[in-house]
């Protein structure tokens, strides 16, 4: 196992200490159903405590009734089967919470996660005579170990690995820590012939020659079962403190020794583990609704949109549906901005890649960068960031320190080379938009900007069903650019903001930029994942750079202080967290359909043609179906995941009303006058709530 600080995942990063500071944090919740039994329903997945009566309830077949006469069957075919499939598009009741902590969130679950990789690199050796161990870091909610290994593992290999880790437990042999010099470690890795811990000891050695040096034993030296690796810990006291039953391997993966596609290709075996067998089967379930929200998933189900070989990988094609999402998304962060005194500015999505050298970006994020474009003799590039863009619209202007601050905003795309392997549906491309902004401002207005944005942030992400937040603030690390008066000054605005706010944070000192210190916060989900999202980045150095100036009362020039935010993120990963989130039944006011006028015959189509008419001049985006059996109508509008769904037949023509159905909940609402249901409509839609 490498020394944790070496490796470059975040994650791996971090050492125990930070572990434990980070133990302040709320651990997130997650769902488990109460019983994990399946009922006989005609559906897989129900929960088997989920009666039929609730079945019926919960999905729009309710006994709510105009006149003696249950409305939605009224129209609806009364087949047994029909309705079985029907139910199949319907959403699920909630299940009970369990919680789930991180490994940053658990020192306990840190080290037994720690453990069970070193646990699982011995059971392969002990198996597989040949393999040579690399690393083997805890992660989030588990492990990963990565083998030279030549017999490709399967599950079937798996199950033996993980039969072997049990013997090791049920042995309880001790973790013992050892001190040595590099000389002697040296020794003992030649000796086992382990060419991947010779390269790790080589670089921590090469970064600091006086490193300290541990290894961590299972077992004493004279135990049969002996075995031990290059590691700074931290582990539980014994192997048999771990239960195993609380411990699974999930999968084989390969992977690139050191992520450089010019090494091996070593076998990456993942497993997870939890203090007891509840949290392991609280997060299977977990893993089993996460599967079920797959934004690529519901992308495809929704016809939402597309990622297409045929153009390349990681760039996104956005189907009308999709499209109607993001539109509605974009509007209302261009009108928020706008409201909040931002400037709404474009910029090229090419640039000459000088300006990329001036930026630093050429020497920072070369990687990360496409190859550049021969234009008559000159080179450009396709832009990785906006900011160098911002950067050269404040340089057109003149100004004066009453000018500012300035902000400027842009949903500008951008493109970053990533490798094949490495994405993954919306969520890492090659091609996305960014919720671009940046204000430049004086010095003693960082804090009042600073909080202007938190506050826009809160606003922007509870509109979308975000209201809980984790923040990390980052500190300046060993190198950096600008004085120590600068940075102390951003510091202390970055947390009087915070702490005017009142928002919990935790601190990583020395975690900052080299050009500034910044804020990131993470979003919760409907079930309890957390997603890195919104950055507010203070930045010293590309004001330098570029040379920005404003005039100070003095009359003297003087450099403005930059502050990148993002809220979002990106559009695209945004709205594949938005997908997941709700599981594809996204809120009224953004749904691509928000009403679909279903009808029972030829005969009330004027009818509903006309309801759909006055919907769509009030704003409401309607769609009309017919020609089918009532109950593939209901059960399509239901995949569709369709807010509101009002059937229209005789009775409704007759009374002017709609019967209406809600998907959330499949709440019936019954006969409702036609004027009533448009009213409650436009007024939910601009509100931004429910029907």
């Amino acid at each position: 196992m490498q020394i944790q600080r070496h490796i470059p995942s975040s994650s791996m990063k971090r050492c125990a200490q930070s572990a434990v500071q980070q133990m302040s944090r709320a651990a997130s919740s997650v769902y488990m159903p109460a019983k994990s039994g399946l009922a006989s329903t005609g559906r897989q997945n129900w929960p088997e405590h989920l009666a039929a009566s609730s079945l019926v309830a919960a999905h729009g077949f309710s006994a709510r009734t105009l006149n003696g006469r249950n409305i939605f069957q009224l129209h609806a075919t009364s087949s047994t089967v029909e309705q079985q499939t029907m139910l199949k598009a319907l959403p699920q009741q909630a299940p009970e919470p369990v919680e789930l902590p991180t490994s940053s969130e658990s020192p306990a679950l840190l080290r037994i996660r720690h453990s069970c990789a070193h646990i699982m690199a011995m059971a392969v050796q002990r198996l597989y005579k040949d393999a040579q161990v690399t690393i083997g870091p805890w992660i989030d909610r588990g492990f990963y170990y990565d083998f030279d290994l030549k017999q490709p593992l399967t599950e079937k290999e798996l199950k033996a690995i993980k039969k072997e880790m049990n013997k090791i437990a049920k042995a309880n042999l001790p973790f013992v820590r050892e001190e040595l010099s590099a000389a002697e470690a040296e020794t003992r890795i030649r000796a086992t012939n382990e060419p991947y811990k010779l390269e790790i000891l080589q670089g921590i050695l090469a970064k600091d020659p006086q490193a300290v040096i541990t290894i961590y034993h299972i077992g004493e030296n004279e135990h049969p079962m002996h075995w031990w690796d290059l590691c700074a810990g931290p582990h539980v006291g014994a192997t048999g403190d771990i239960d195993m039953d609380a411990v699974q391997l999930e999968s084989v993966a390969g992977a690139y020794w050191r992520g450089d596609e010019a090494n091996a290709m070593l076998q990456r075996i993942y497993g997870t583990a939890w203090e007891t067998p509840a949290q392991l089967a609280a997060y299977k379930a977990l893993q089993i609704e996460a599967a079920r929200r797959d934004h690529r998933k519901l992308g495809t189900e929704l016809d939402l949109f597309s990622i297409q070989e045929s153009a390349g990988g990681g760039l996104v094609f956005w189907h009308p549906n999709g499209s109607i999402v993001r539109h509605q998304i974009e509007t209302f962060w261009k009108d928020l901005h706008m409201q909040k005194g931002y400037q709404l500015v474009y910029s090229p999505h090419v640039a000459k890649a000088d300006l990329w050298v001036t930026s630093g970006h050429m020497d920072f994020y070369k990687d990360s960068m496409f190859d550049q474009m021969q234009i008559e003799d000159e080179s450009y590039q396709l832009k990785p960031m906006n900011c160098p863009l911002h950067c050269g619209i404040y340089k057109q202007g003149y100004y004066s320190y009453r000018d500012l601050p300035l902000r400027f905003a842009e949903l500008g795309t951008v493109y970053r080379y990533e490798r094949s392997g490495t994405m993954h549906g919306l969520f890492r491309v090659r091609g996305f938009t960014q919720d671009d902004a940046h204000i430049f401002c004086l010095p003693n207005q960082i804090a009042t900007e600073i909080r202007g944005v938190l506050d826009l942030v809160e606003q922007v992400l509870t509109t979308f069903g975000f209201p809980k937040y984790e923040i990390n603030l980052s500190t300046r690390p060993e190198k950096s650019v600008g004085n120590d008066e600068m940075w102390e000054t951003a510091e202390s605005a970055l947390v009087e903001a915070l702490q005017a706010k009142g928002w919990p944070y935790t601190v990583d000192e020395g975690g900052g930029a080299f050009y500034g210190p910044k804020i990131d916060l993470k979003i919760q989900d409907a079930i309890g994942r957390k997603w890195q999202c919104s950055t507010i980045q203070l930045d010293f150095n590309l004001p330098e750079r570029f040379e920005m100036s404003y005039i100070d009362a003095a009359a003297a020039k003087q450099r403005p202080i930059m502050i990148h935010r993002a809220i979002f993120g990106s559009i695209e990963r945004f709205f594949g967290i938005l997908i997941e989130n709700y599981a594809g039944a996204f809120p009224l006011w953004l749904a691509p359909v928000q009403v679909r006028l279903l009808t029972v015959n030829d005969e009330v189509a004027d009818y509903a043609y006309e309801v759909k008419a006055e919907l769509q001049k009030a704003g409401v985006r309607a769609q009309v179906d017919g020609g089918e059996s009532m109950g593939k109508l209901i059960r399509n509008s239901a995949k569709a995941k369709t807010p509101v769904t009002c059937v229209v037949g005789k009775l409704e023509v007759e009374n002017n009303t709609l019967s209406v159905r809600l998907y959330k909940d499949g709440q019936e609402l019954g006969q409702l006058p036609r004027s009533e249901v448009i009213a409650r409509l436009v007024k939910a839609v601009l509100s931004k709530t429910e029907f």
